[in-house]
């Protein structure tokens, strides 16, 4: 599989990569032994950029990740972990859910101060059982997850200390890149004003769908340097299901404008013989600023079906009249996409 480089790093990624929050539970339970027929689908599809968290299960699939991981050849793969959660061991009774299945037995405190990035990595090579670790995202920092009281304390803990800490850890060779991880764009733009940053793992704004990041935040990484790892690129499962009943978007039931837009997507895509997924998947990679698109699932054949719409790639020629292409793309927010 290609690979393209993360920011000015000397670090390269695979264009597909693989997302392990179903890995841990996320919305329905995962056995270990389907965890791992799941990662190793992933390895023998070529995906080598593996991204995983402390959130995913309160622990679970940095356990399990680090369990697929340890055999493998050192240098064969780029693994990222993220910083701002760090986990408490509570009761049986009192491990909350958080959309997690059978997750391990946790809750989670935030904290994104120097002191608790460098706790978050030292339990992240505890959970992981690896001894190296060449992605740190900053997890879920910004309104969109904690409002903005909440998140000017954390931003602040993250100006005054947190990205010092992960300087330091990069300047060491710890990590050879950082960045954020995050469902939104203005916390990126935020940050990017006063730090320079390899990385940004971004879910959902940068699809077919929303394009919420074209505007400031491509050029901003363009000029800067930073890579984009664009996940979420079904937006929480409309891009592959198509406007059926029942449809998500945005973790949200989707809105009737969304599954008209959706709907006028798929007219296009079946014009061409392609399932919607299939340039919902590519969308991404038409962007030099990104440098993976992150795949998460929880089942072989699920990824597997994805990896089948990545090949091949097809001319836009190939892929509608060049005209209509250009005319009533940009009405659906699918404007100029090459898949």
């Amino acid at each position: 599989m290609k690979t393209r480089k993360i920011g000015k790093t000397d670090l390269a990624v695979t264009e597909y990569s693989f997302g392990t929050a179903p890995l841990g539970g996320m919305y329905r339970s995962c056995p270990r032994d389907v965890a791992m027929e799941t990662l190793d689908a992933a390895w023998n599809a070529g995906l080598r950029f593996i991204d995983t968290a402390p959130w995913y299960g309160f622990g679970l699939a940095e356990r399990r990740v680090g369990d697929f991981l340890r055999d493998k050849e050192k240098g064969s793969y780029v693994l990222s972990t993220k910083v701002g959660r760090l986990q408490r061991p509570v009761p049986d009774d009192r491990v909350p859910s958080y959309g997690f299945v059978d997750p391990l037995p946790f809750d989670t405190d935030y904290d994104y101060s120097y002191d608790g990035i460098m706790r978050s990595v030292d339990f992240s090579y505890a959970r992981l059982g690896l001894n190296r670790i060449d992605i740190l995202f900053v997890h879920d920092i910004g309104v969109y997850t904690h409002g903005a009281e909440r998140n000017a304390v954390y931003m602040r803990q993250l100006l005054d200390g947190g990205l010092k800490a992960l300087d330091a850890l990069k300047s060491s060779g710890a990590i050879a890149a950082y960045g954020l991880g995050v469902n939104e764009v203005p916390v990126c733009l935020d940050v990017m004003r006063q730090a320079d940053l390899d990385c940004i793992l971004l879910a959902g704004r940068y699809t077919l769908l929303d394009r919420t990041a074209t505007d400031e935040l491509l050029p901003l990484c363009e000029k800067s340097g930073t890579s984009l790892v664009v996940g979420g690129v079904f937006n929480s499962g409309i891009l592959a299901t198509g406007p059926v009943e029942g449809a998500h978007f945005d973790y949200m039931p989707a809105t009737p404008d969304i599954l008209n837009r959706v709907a006028a997507m798929e007219r296009i895509a079946a014009s061409a013989g392609l399932p919607l997924a299939a340039p919902a998947i590519q969308f991404p990679l038409q962007s030099p600023v990104v440098a993976s698109v992150l795949l998460g699932t929880a089942k072989p054949a699920s990824l597997m079906r994805n990896m089948d719409l990545i090949q091949p790639r097809v001319a836009p020629a190939d892929f509608l009249e060049y005209e209509a292409y250009t005319l009533v793309a940009p009405e659906l927010g699918w404007d100029a996409v090459r898949v």
